[in-house]
């Protein structure tokens, strides 16, 4: 059997998860192929990258290996599809084969480290041969990708679980499946994010009676001052965010920042958007390596933190201050954005490549006044639109 389970990340970087459970034998090794082709070819049209997880397989090392060798034979040019956790049989058997399109680690963490090490030997490259035509870029740009996308699915997947979970306990379903189609339907329906559902679903109250918020009234969009633009739709979440990095950008006349946000259920900072050349702190902070960092000063602080010398920062940790300028960053403006209770919520990061930039009164006053739009309209979207998915899905999960 093949449970799959979508993980998000960003855009570029989601990954179907697929875990096998029981043994495979000679007789259902071609219907276990059949239902994998299927898996995959979902993956390839949803743009994602499939892992395999292979720890609850028993025996059937040559069934595996043969029905691997057809299901991949035919998958030139698409993502590879990446195995972990395969007991010693069958890793063996798959390591000797030597599979097309099968990328075969032991561990989910040995399939980081390795792919993280690949990564950063491509940063250490000559600045000269990076601006050569150089045929072997693409791949480069993959492992980029698929560094970023284990590790999103380390920070995503435990958050989703844990909601999927609830799920089947409030409700009484039989599996993780049935639970994690009823998110994905209420995430695409609504057009919220799968993990900030999933990170509503396990932070808020349990639902009491067939409706999950009685008395609750529809909200007014607060007044924004800077966010209320013409085509900006406040229930679009990537458009919103996309809007607040597109107005910090303005407003500092930075060329180049990210945007995070602060995920309720496990207390970490999750990447909403970025532009511009950051990969290097983009991915420190990935590792979950804040500490020292401009973001974890402004969280802490709640008040913008300005570094108009990274490279002499005093507040900056080694490791932060070592990941900001291998990322071409030589000054930053770092603004939390807070709920009417102080709490920090998101954080909005712009840099330059040069030291000296410390934003002048009026741009500092307009990247607060920013950042409490940004309060604002979150605040309003996650009593409205949040809850109207969480209500739609328990109604789903309760109607007779």
């Amino acid at each position: 059997m093949i449970e799959s389970s979508v993980v998000e990340g960003l855009p570029a970087e989601g990954a179907l998860l697929l875990r096998m459970s029981g043994t495979l034998d000679a007789r259902g090794a071609q219907a276990w192929s059949e239902e994998l082709r299927g898996h995959l070819a979902r993956a390839d049209r949803a743009g994602l990258r499939p892992v395999l997880d292979m720890a609850h397989v028993q025996l059937g090392g040559a069934a595996v290996l043969r029905t691997l060798s057809e299901t991949t034979r035919v998958r030139a040019g698409r993502p590879d599809l990446i195995i972990v956790r395969a007991r010693p049989g069958v890793r063996e058997a798959v390591h000797l084969a030597r599979l097309e399109g099968v990328q075969l680690y032991a561990t989910l963490d040995e399939a980081l480290r390795e792919l993280a090490r690949a990564a950063s030997r491509v940063e250490e490259l000559p600045a000269w041969r990076s601006q050569m035509a150089d045929p072997l870029r693409p791949s480069y740009q993959d492992l980029h990708q698929e560094v970023r996308a284990l590790r999103a699915r380390v920070r995503t997947a435990p958050v989703i679980g844990m909601a999927q979970g609830m799920i089947m306990a409030r409700y009484g379903l039989p599996d993780t499946g049935g639970a994690f189609r009823v998110l994905r339907e209420t995430s695409q329906r609504f057009n919220v994010p799968l993990r900030i559902l999933a990170a509503a679903v396990v932070v808020a109250r349990p639902p009491d009676g067939t409706t999950w918020f009685p008395g609750r009234r529809p909200l007014p969009l607060p007044p924004l001052r800077i966010l209320a633009r013409a085509g900006r739709d406040p229930r679009y979440r990537g458009q919103m965010i996309e809007a607040v990095l597109h107005e910090a950008l303005a407003i500092a006349r930075a060329p180049a920042g990210h945007v995070l946000s602060v995920d309720p259920a496990v207390n970490a900072l999750a990447l909403e958007t970025r532009y511009g050349g950051a990969d290097a702190y983009l991915d420190h902070l990935g590792r979950g390596r804040t500490d020292g960092t401009a973001e974890a000063v402004a969280r802490t602080r709640g008040r913008r933190v300005s570094m108009p010398d990274v490279a002499t920062d005093a507040l900056l940790s080694e490791d932060g201050r070592r990941a900001l300028l291998a990322a071409g960053a030589r000054a930053l403006q770092c603004v939390p954005v807070l709920s009417s209770a102080g709490c920090c919520t998101a954080l909005l990061t712009v840099h330059w490549p040069d030291a000296g930039h410390r934003p002048a009164s009026p741009q500092a006053e307009a990247l607060d006044l920013l950042a409490a739009d940004t309060a604002a309209w979150l605040a309003w979207y996650h009593r409205t639109v949040l809850l109207d998915a969480l209500e739609h899905l328990h109604q789903r999960l309760t109607r007779p």
